[in-house]
């Protein structure tokens, strides 16, 4: 007499290996979704930091052009004399929301953290909240009409420094 056994189902190694399976495509699609989180993270910090980097430029831009309108010094209140906040060597900051001038940071690489209001708008008022956003500003003589306008947002996320740097030139005209 012979046993035949019909066996209905799973052996064990069987399950063990479809539930291993399941566990690693869960972990990739897992790791896909971190992965795509960080990068969007990391470029919605840069986009941030070119706008305040433009921000930068427009306000110096600014100045210098009021400075023609008002008949003064092309430089006037930016980089004409060593009392002036952007004075070669040395690192300033603007804050268009508050102030039309620039402003000086104590030395190189020391600017203040920039807040952000309710509105979305940066700057330096002490009542908005604080932003891991720096700006800072120097200036280059090229020749006596023209200056290298330079440029510097730093912020850090997650204990990785960032950086975004951009450089332009500014005539006397």
């Amino acid at each position: 007499m012979r046993n035949h056994f019909h066996s209905k189902g799973f052996t064990i190694i069987e399950t063990i290996v479809a539930i291993s399976i399941v566990v690693i495509i869960i972990m990739g699609a897992t790791k896909a979704v971190q992965r795509g989180l960080s990068l969007y993270i990391f470029s919605k910090d840069q986009i941030t930091g070119f706008y305040l980097a433009q921000e930068g430029f427009e306000q110096i831009r600014n100045i210098r052009d009021e400075n023609r309108i008002n008949g003064r010094n092309w430089l006037a209140g930016i980089a004409n004399a060593s009392s002036d906040p952007c004075y070669f060597g040395q690192s300033c900051t603007v804050s268009p929301v508050e102030t039309q001038a620039a402003i000086r940071c104590s030395a190189l690489g020391s600017c203040p953290a920039l807040g952000q209001d309710a509105s979305g708008f940066y700057g330096y008022n002490a009542a908005w909240a604080v932003t891991p956003f720096t700006r800072e500003i120097s200036l280059s003589p090229i020749s006596a009409d023209e200056m290298a306008v330079t440029v510097t947002v730093s912020w850090s996320k997650g204990g990785s420094a960032r950086q975004f740097q951009a450089r332009e030139n500014i005539l006397n005209w």
